[in-house]
């Protein structure tokens, strides 16, 4: 049940919040027109290209496309929650928060999550004790020592030790009075199959503290010494630590990454931390997981680039391919970086040094070129059957390429490469037919796709968003236009699926519902808000009209063509129904 109280008070910080201000705090600003331009603080630029709409109480980047509204931009640059961003602005206008009635089980979860990062600040001191001042260290101490890690990086990352013992820090917290209960939830402790009581899960390891992007610690991950298995051994899953929506390291690396304008993605905490030590900031690892769509979003929020740093073993390449895999159909700059001679990230740096890394990072590998090295290097390109398995395994690469001359120049390499005709190439290309295979499918929500739609049709798109959001009554136009289901794009059709929904459900199209879009949603929204130049109303509804009609006309020829085929007499119908779409789209081209 909604807070009235908590909504009024959302409500009236909103409407004393001046985006304006709030932006300049962070960021030079010039006036041009009704809106103020600068250089967007999400990534780096010369020319500005982040404008603010104060009137319409919008920000957009028209760079790396981050945009909402006051809140947005305070939680993106303080890397916080949307609400916790007007908590924080009804703070600096002196607007009292009321307390917050839950029901009790959510009340118990939010003190379960404060106690659990409680207890893992604890835990942290405790092993970095261990480690430093206490002679069960000695064996992390030699084991750090010879990876390179001076006494300073020691302190700098909290590096500590977990005692061979079965229980000394369960025992120690125990006689602190922290429950059993909570030892368990933190995967600090596991119960004993036997006799009762708890034993350690970090056992004679070195461990690393695990933040989560605000910088509290939520987990470790313990290295085994000597030949003790697993290797690696991290905080099982717990309410404040989840793998797939973690990445180690993303609370120092965020504000270098959004100056960069790029993510490094490395394998392991070691190669994060030596690449820091080296000096390149910008680097982050996952944590014994593959790369999810959740890391994705986590980075794409900060830069439009992307490089997976792995192992060059075979499970590095195999870790690299799913990671590319979790960024296919965003809207991201991805690249390889394939170190040489077998080495990792770690092994690399201390060898090599700092710059020797960012040159091989400057030319890391875009996707088609790596995955064409890779089957190139697996494949007997002088047999046939070689041939055929090469082609195969790159007839999904080439057909993800989108701009017709890259698309192109990797056809004529291919076709050099194996010896075949290019024109054998281009057939088999036109013919492909992406399948999903079990490991490819999906359970979950289908990210939001890049724009692939005509220009044209997009810029109709974003001034309807336009004239939407000054009338209401406009999606009744746009719905006769094309049915909002069908709309020629899957961005553009679920904000308008939604705001009708909400439309329908009473709502206002406003900044509060903005806020609880998916962030690419609300980025879009926001760039039609924030945008110039649109076309009249009238205009942009007969572009979304002849598109319709277009990918209308397109599916009548061919159910008539498939129908002629197999001898049915319905094709007469579907022809008639060609027949009409086209004389449609003939009127609006004369209009």
């Amino acid at each position: 049940m909604r807070d009235p109280r908590m909504d009024a008070f959302v409500q009236q910080v909103r409407a004393q919040t001046d985006i304006l201000a709030v932006v300049q705090g962070y960021v030079p600003l010039r006036r041009k027109g009704n809106r103020y331009w600068g250089c967007c603080p999400f990534h780096q630029e010369k020319t500005p290209s982040f404008s603010v709409v104060p009137a319409d109480g919008f920000f957009y980047c028209f760079g790396c496309h981050a945009g909402g509204d006051a809140f947005k931009f305070i939680s993106l640059m303080e890397h916080i929650t949307p609400f916790e961003a007007i908590q924080r602005q009804a703070e600096q206008l002196g607007i009292p928060s009321p307390a917050r009635t839950s029901d009790p089980h959510e009340e118990e979860r939010l003190r379960m999550m404060d106690d659990l990062r409680r207890v893992n600040a604890l835990a942290r001191d405790f092993f970095h004790s261990c480690l430093t001042v206490t002679p069960y260290g000695a064996a992390g101490k030699a084991y750090l020592m010879g990876r390179g890690i001076t006494d300073a990086a020691v302190e700098r990352y909290g590096f500590g030790f977990a005692p061979e013992a079965w229980s000394k820090l369960s025992d120690a917290f125990l006689r602190r009075g922290i429950s059993e209960k909570l030892l368990v939830t933190a995967g600090l402790s596991a119960l004993r199959e036997h006799g009762g009581g708890l034993y350690d899960r970090f056992r004679g390891r070195v461990i690393i503290p695990i933040a989560d992007v605000r910088g509290r610690i939520v987990g470790f991950g313990g290295r085994a010494l000597g030949d003790a298995m697993p290797k690696y051994l991290n905080t099982a899953e717990t309410p404040i630590f989840n793998k797939r929506k973690l990445l180690f390291g993303l609370d120092r690396a965020h504000r270098a990454i959004a100056r960069e304008n790029c993510a490094i993605v490395v394998e392991g905490y070691m190669d994060a931390i030596a690449a820091w030590e080296a000096g390149v900031l910008n680097v982050v690892a996952t944590l014994g997981t593959s790369f999810t769509s959740d890391h994705a979003a986590l980075l794409l929020r900060r830069a439009p680039r992307i490089i997976f740093c792995y192992d060059s073993d075979a499970a590095g390449q195999e870790a690299t391919l799913r990671a590319l895999a979790a960024v296919r159909g965003r809207a991201a700059e991805v690249r390889v970086l394939v170190l040489p001679d077998g080495k990792d990230p770690d092994e690399y740096i201390r060898a090599h040094g700092a710059e020797a890394f960012r040159a091989l990072t400057a030319a890391a590998l875009p996707v088609p070129e790596y995955h064409l090295r890779r089957v190139l290097a697996q494949c007997e390109r002088g047999t046939a059957e070689g041939q055929r398995a090469a082609l195969t395994a790159m007839l999904p690469v080439l057909q993800e390429i989108t701009d017709a001359v890259t698309r192109s120049a990797y056809v004529r390499r291919l076709a050099r490469e194996l010896f075949l005709d290019e024109g054998l190439i281009t057939d088999a290309l036109r013919r492909f037919r992406p399948q999903e295979t079990p490991q490819t499918q999906s359970t979950a929500a289908p990210a939001v796709q890049p724009h692939r739609m005509d220009s044209a049709v997009r810029r109709a798109a974003r001034g309807l968003i336009f004239a939407l959001w000054q009338d209401e009554g406009i999606l009744k136009k746009i719905s006769e236009a094309t049915p909002l289901s069908e709309f020629p794009d899957s961005l553009f059709r679920m904000i308008f699926e939604t705001a009708a929904a909400h439309i329908t459900a009473g709502g206002t199209l406003d900044a509060a519902f903005i806020a609880g879009l998916d962030a690419a949603v609300g980025a879009e929204i926001s760039r039609a808000l924030v945008e110039e130049g649109h076309p009249v109303t009238e205009e942009a509804l007969r572009t979304v009209r002849h598109a319709h009609l277009t990918a209308q006309l397109e599916r009548h020829t061919r159910l008539a063509e498939e129908m002629l085929q197999e001898g049915k007499a319905a094709y007469i119908d579907e022809l008639n129904e060609v027949k009409k779409i086209q004389d449609e789209i003939m009127r609006i081209d004369t209009d």
